[in-house]
């Protein structure tokens, strides 16, 4: 009997851990979404650099993350030797779960943090300097982002005892919508003011000039694989098979179908806002897709469709911020709206699971966008007053392939043929 309960236990930790494993799969199979996302939106010439830029970002975000980032989110460093690591040992009294356990959980959440460069990447295309933002990212992912991380998912520092407390619940972001979207989307904004924007978007008299996508398709790739490997972001956050839901699932689904009928209609058929609406529904439901109805999350989504749609045109008509991608208003503000949303749609109110409150939900979503809008500015300041961040202008010019990797995207086109 105890050999068979023993069987139980170590089935259980296993199933976790392939569990998780697959998670993290699925999400880092998201990056290449965002490479592929970012290489159909800017111009030829620039194709090579998003695609490096999102790889070398991840390689950058795994050793900060591995040495400093994780020890500020949850307190865990992995200078132990590998028999502790994987579970076999224990050490002092701690242990690192079974069968290596606690190390896809460090996979699985790492591919969460390389996911805020990438998100960044998108609105300083075309015309920041490379090793710069290398240095941005190993800032933001060793220290910017697990910060927040630990106050919301760890508990740390007394911040979700207190929103119990003063507000009647803990601050809810189950996969991510103020966590991941909103403080990536607000960590761009301040890098994308900073940079400036690009050279001959606008005019004198400040009318906009087209500079239309290099590719649909390629754009719409990345759309897919990032929708696809979303419900493993989602999903999995439960990380353990115990905790999976089912509803998750559908909530992401009903969400992705809200933000690409309602954007489908307020972005007027346009493809680059149908296939970016399906990542803002996806965005926003990320918060309260453990609690709420699937009625509640296509609605959250569909709000979150028209919300991209309309703050991108703002944001590059009315407030001329030349933010590529448009990651402030589908991270940051469709994120934020996600947050705010859980409380509202989250609420047995509205058919919701409950647990949540508005006031817990609608302090913890701005605080966040606060945080993290101050500490883009602060990141990207630092780097611009220190060592520079933009491109000049010849190099702009020739485009950051040539400028940067001395190669386009396709190199036998560049070579005059006999």
């Amino acid at each position: 009997m105890e050999a068979m309960d023993s069987a139980g236990a170590g089935l259980g930790a296993g199933g976790d851990v392939f569990f998780i494993l697959m998670g993290a799969i699925l999400v880092f199979a998201m990056h290449s979404g965002f490479a592929f996302l970012e290489v159909g939106t800017v111009r030829h010439k620039n194709q090579v650099n998003a695609l490096v830029k999102i790889l070398a970002d991840f390689a950058v975000s795994t050793v900060a993350y591995f040495l400093v980032g994780y020890m500020v989110a949850y307190g865990t460093t992995f200078f132990v030797n590998a028999a502790v690591l994987s579970g076999a040992e224990t050490l002092d009294g701690v242990e690192y779960g079974p069968q290596g356990l606690s190390l896809v959980k460090f996979f699985f959440l790492l591919t969460f943090a390389a996911a805020i460069p990438a998100i960044i990447s998108g609105g300083i295309a075309e015309r920041a300097r490379f090793w710069p933002q290398a240095m941005a990212t190993a800032a933001v992912v060793g220290l910017v982002y697990p910060f927040f991380e630990g106050l919301v998912w760890n508990g740390n520092h007394g911040i979700q005892a207190w929103f119990e407390t003063a507000l009647g619940a803990p601050f809810h972001d189950f996969a991510g919508s103020i966590v991941v979207h909103a403080v990536g989307g607000w960590l761009a904004l301040g890098a994308v003011i900073l940079l400036g924007r690009r050279a001959g978007r606008y005019t004198k008299d400040g009318k906009l000039v087209a500079f239309p996508p290099s590719s649909i398709p390629w754009l719409a790739l990345g759309s897919w694989l990032l929708c696809i490997g979303w419900f493993g972001f989602n999903v999995v956050s439960a990380q353990s098979l115990e905790g999976i839901s089912g509803l998750v699932a559908m909530n992401s689904l009903l969400a992705m179908a809200g933000g690409i009928i309602a954007s489908l209609v307020a972005g007027r058929n346009d493809p680059g806002f149908i296939h970016n609406g399906a990542l803002a529904g996806l965005v926003a439901v990320c918060a309260g897709s453990d609690i709420m109805h699937p009625a509640g999350s296509f609605v959250v989504g569909a709000v979150a469709g028209v919300l991209f749609v309309v703050m991108f045109e703002a944001c590059q008509r009315r407030f001329k911020i030349d933010d590529v991608l448009g990651v402030w208003p589908l991270h940051g503000l469709c994120g934020l709206w996600g947050g705010i949303a859980a409380g509202i749609f989250g609420l047995t109110e509205l058919g919701g699971l409950g647990g949540v409150t508005f006031a817990s939900q609608l302090v913890g979503s701005l605080g966040g966008a606060l945080y993290a809008g101050i500490a883009g500015f602060a990141v990207y300041g630092l780097l611009k007053m220190s060592i520079g961040i933009r491109l000049d202008l010849e190099d702009e010019h020739r485009g950051a392939d040539l400028a940067i990797h001395g190669i386009g995207a396709n190199p036998e086109a560049d070579v005059p043929q006999r």
